[in-house]
């Protein structure tokens, strides 16, 4: 170990090996444990010949002899070096820990620790060593309680505990118990992580959530406000122009004179820009709420644009202007997309033109733009010489409630809502807007819309109303709280040929529904007593009746279309009413509820001209043995009107599960039986509903049909079970 040779240390002092690092009170205190006839024991560090220094292991034994005196020493040394350096690089791993580190024995009390510690405590290591871990923290019966849980369990983590430094640290503890080569418990070691940074962390996070909940709450319930301003403001404004529009067409449709004619013609007029006003204002609402939806309807279009600038004539005449029309005579005759939507795009940016428009000429292009198997692109540009924009204006013309200068509104009237909504109806659909512009000289807007081709054929609707002369007979319950609609519906469906009543209230008209049968009811909204959405509930639930309801709302907001289908409306129209739009959607309901009418009283001729029942595949399976036949068609018997309960039951409860379930279970005996495989997959579009939890007339429609369907197979198998019944007994 010294790499001195043996006769090179016989003979000579200790202090040729004396390596200089040990204090002086530890080489007395060695010396004096000897000399009192005492064992000794430590580690020891030494200098080599060749200047290395080596620690050892060393016991220390006094020999005496029969007087009791000493007459020699013999030290027994182990080379400890190798573990000396690990315990020093653990012991340097220790100590770059930022972390307060002790060890503490099995009764709590502090044998070491870093210096970490020794910065928390604000001490010295002699000072800390030996006193009781408890004693450092805000809360001592929680260290007591770490220390024995340590113990007990063998280690601790994550165990909050606060430093009582000059700052009240708050920490994490992590520890488990070190043991001897035969393993018994020494002590235990404890590392206290700092987590101040991540408390305070966590509080700024937990501040951040509680802020931002704050702001959605305050911007939910500003949506929320709007959107009440918006219903609120429509039912009040729509509810009197609903009267006023609807008895100027009355009007207009008897004898006056021209003066008359007239008069009544402008009140018209006027009473269509303030609905288009408070439309403007809800379809922007709408785009802001993200509901804007588009149609696919075939369309001519060139009948469209024509009908939509034949309105601007009489205006266009009165400025003593000029309108120019150029149409691509290469576009399709018939277009798929949304005209009413194109319409209050031209509508829009044609008024505007003709508004800034006071001498010159107006001209609308429509042009084809590119065209392939599929779809066209085409472009509509609507030229003025008007006043024109400014550069820097041009930049938010399409912003809301922006108009070319402060003082347009004052001298051309307008809200500057229109170009804001005209571009919030073009970019959803794939489209493009854009404007050139030149003060002084006049504007052009210009918009391209993508639409599809098709060959189907469109016939232009006539300007008068076509009625079905063989539903005169429907019998419409009205019900409406105030007088003047009440006159203007019975004047409508007076005209129409139908019967009707009126209910002024929810509980007049649940009264009368229960007194005499209804076709269909027209049903407002907003009423005393008990409103629509409340009697639409009710005739649903709790009278069972499925009789056709339309809303009649000044209120075409979003949130109340909503609530109208989830109470069970089956369609809407808005007020002012449109004639036309009111009786085709009348006669579409009332003859959609015929087919039942119809069906009920002829049960049993339905049962002989369509079979549903198809037992060529039972014959197959069974060998036409009729014990197997029967057996199997009892079963069918017994289990289909069970799940047919369960499948309706299950819609009306909006449980998509059961109902998944039940028609899952009905699906494979369609195949047995010989059902059509048509209904079968019907009964699957029914799963993909119930699936996706999707309520709507067509699932309804679908149960309706496969509920039918199933009831009428019973029926057929019944009175097969009965024949083979009759055959096996002649046996």
């Amino acid at each position: 170990i010294s790499k001195y040779l043996r006769k090179e240390l016989i003979g000579q002092n200790h202090s040729l090996i004396n390596s200089g690092y040990h204090p002086k009170a530890f080489m007395r205190d060695l010396w004096d444990t000897i000399i009192s006839g005492k064992i000794w024991r430590g580690e020891i560090k030494n200098k080599a010949k060749d200047g290395t220094m080596y620690w050892v292991d060393t016991t220390i034994v006094p020999f005496v002899n029969e007087a009791g005196v000493i007459y020699q020493y013999v030290a027994i040394r182990s080379d400890v070096t190798a573990k000396k350096l690990l315990s020093q690089y653990s012991l340097s791993l220790i100590e770059a820990s930022r972390d307060p580190l002790v060890t503490i024995s099995p009764e709590g009390k502090i044998m070491d620790m870093n210096e970490a510690m020794v910065k928390v405590t604000d001490t010295t290591r002699d000072k800390i060593k030996g006193t009781d871990f408890k004693n450092y923290f805000t809360d001592p019966k929680k260290a007591s309680e770490i220390y024995h849980e340590v113990f007990e369990k063998g280690f601790v983590a994550d165990y909050p505990l606060t430093i009582k430094d000059h700052k009240l640290t708050d920490v994490l503890f992590n520890g488990s118990v070190y043991k001897d080569d035969r393993g018994h418990v020494l002590g235990a070691v404890i590392v206290a992580r700092d987590i101040t940074e991540q408390k305070k962390n966590e509080k700024e996070l937990i501040e951040a959530k509680v802020f931002a909940e704050s702001a959605k709450e305050k911007a939910e319930h500003a949506v929320k406000a709007k959107q009440q301003f918006l219903s609120n403001m429509s039912h009040e404004i729509r509810t009197p122009m609903n009267a006023i529009i609807g008895f100027t067409k009355v009007v207009l449709k008897t004898d006056l004179t021209a003066k008359q004619r007239e008069y009544m013609t402008a009140i018209k007029l006027s009473g269509d820009a303030l609905i288009v006003l408070i439309n403007d204002i809800l379809d922007l609402a709408k785009v802001d709420a993200g509901k804007m939806t588009f149609e696919k309807t075939p369309f001519k279009l060139a009948s469209s644009i024509s009908a939509m600038l034949h309105l601007f004539e009489a205006k266009i005449h009165e400025k003593n202007l000029k309108l120019i029309k150029v149409y691509d005579p290469l576009l399709p005759q018939v277009l798929v997309g949304d005209p009413v939507r194109l319409h209050q795009i031209i509508l829009n940016l044609v008024s505007n033109a003709v508004k800034f428009t006071s001498s010159g000429e107006i001209t609308v292009s429509v042009k084809l733009l590119a065209e392939d198997a599929e779809k066209v692109n085409v472009e509509f540009s609507v030229t003025d010489s008007g006043i024109g924009i400014s550069d820097k204006k041009i930049e938010t013309v399409f912003d809301d409630f922006q108009q070319a200068t402060s003082g347009t509104s004052r001298i051309y009237g307008g809200t500057g809502l229109g170009l804001a909504i005209v571009k919030q109806l073009v970019e959803p659909q794939g489209g493009t807007i854009s404007v050139k512009s030149e003060i002084g000289k006049g504007s052009t807007f210009s918009f391209t819309l993508p639409f599809q081709k098709t060959d189907v054929r469109v016939e232009t609707e006539s300007d008068s109303l076509q009625l079905d002369n063989e539903l005169k007979n429907i019998r419409v319950l009205v019900v409406e709280d105030i007088a003047l609609n009440q006159l203007l519906m019975k004047t409508l469906l007076d005209d129409f040929g139908f019967e009707r009543d009126i209910a002024s209230n929810g509980k007049i008209a649940i009264e009368k529904l229960q007194q005499k049968p209804y076709d269909i009811v027209l049903m407002d909204l907003q009423m005393p007593e008990m409103n629509g959405f409340e009697t639409t509930e009710y005739i649903r639930k709790n009278m069972n009746s499925k009789i056709p309801i339309i809303a009649l709302t000044a209120d075409v907001t979003t949130a109340d279309l909503q609530k109208c289908t989830a109470v069970g409306m089956d369609d809407y129209i808005a007020k002012p009413v449109d004639e036309k739009l009111l009786y085709n959607k009348i006669v579409n309901l009332v003859k959609k509820q015929l087919p039942l009418k119809t069906i009920i009283p002829v049960e049993i001729l339905i049962t002989e001209t369509l079979k549903y029942v198809d037992l060529n595949y039972l014959h197959r399976r069974t060998k036409s043995k009729p014990e197997l036949m029967m057996e199997m068609i009892a079963l069918y018997l017994e289990q289909t009107p069970i799940l047919i309960e369960s499948m309706k039951k299950c819609l009306l409860e909006k449980d998509w599960l059961g109902l998944h379930a039940a028609v899952h279970k009905i699906i494979p005996s369609f195949s047995i039986v010989g059902i059509n495989k048509e209904f079968e997959e019907i009964a699957k579009k029914i799963q993909d509903y119930a699936h996706a939890q999707e309520l709507n007339e067509e699932i309804r429609g679908m149960v309706t049909k496969i509920a039918h369907v199933c009831e009428q197979a019973c029926k057929e198998l019944s009175i097969e079970y009965t024949e083979l019944k009759k055959i096996k007994n002649g046996k």
